[in-house]
């Protein structure tokens, strides 16, 4: 999912759903701010989008106060980045601006920037009943599901609202309770890592 950035084996954007992007608004009082990795096709429509060539969102400063994030999964080998780079940002923001950040990202909790970003980071997780979400190629829904299971994090301090606005989508966990462990995880060597 390129989401504004070009992943080299599909260049497509892969967009919100209309629900979605609908739901987000809700939940940050019908305004989004910044939209990190934007598109021309994008239905976000938020006050300010970064989009390439011209504002790569990863080298920008995220000093807004609602931020969606639906990053690009995949590798973009012309950049040198991941999605980790992407969850990391969304971290950051909340930690460093207090933003309030709501990410779309694959349901890949075995991985680092799960491990490392999400888990004992986020406030919540709504793990989405679309298994195989849709998301709109070009802007356009073409009918073909995700390869994935997909889930919206959200980095806040107002997680009532978000488990109100995502309850109709998913199921929605309080992960604050993880703030404060020493969450690692065993890496491909099998030594702890954190």
């Amino acid at each position: 999912m390129t989401a504004g950035r070009q992943v080299i084996s599909t260049k497509k954007d892969w967009g919100t759903p209309p629900k979605y992007v609908d739901a987000v608004k809700e939940m940050f009082g019908g305004i989004i701010d910044l939209d990190p990795c934007s598109s021309p096709f994008s239905l976000v429509k938020a006050q300010v989008e970064y989009m390439l060539p011209d504002h790569d969102g990863l080298t920008e400063f995220w000093t807004f106060g609602k931020i969606y994030v639906n990053p690009p999964y995949g590798n973009d080998a012309e950049r040198g980045t991941k999605i980790i780079d992407w969850i990391r940002k969304c971290e950051e923001a909340n930690r460093v601006f207090q933003s309030e950040v709501i990410a779309l990202v694959p349901v890949a909790t075995n991985t680092s920037h799960w491990k490392k970003y999400i888990y004992g980071k986020a406030t919540g997780v709504c793990f989405l009943y679309d298994t195989r979400l849709r998301f709109l190629v070009d802007g356009r829904d073409e009918g073909k599901g995700a390869p994935m299971s997909c889930a919206m994090i959200y980095w806040g301090k107002n997680f009532p609202t978000f488990f109100d606005v995502f309850i109709k989508y998913g199921a929605v966990v309080n992960i604050e309770n993880l703030w404060g462990l020493n969450i690692g995880y065993v890496n491909g060597n099998g030594k702890s890592q954190k």
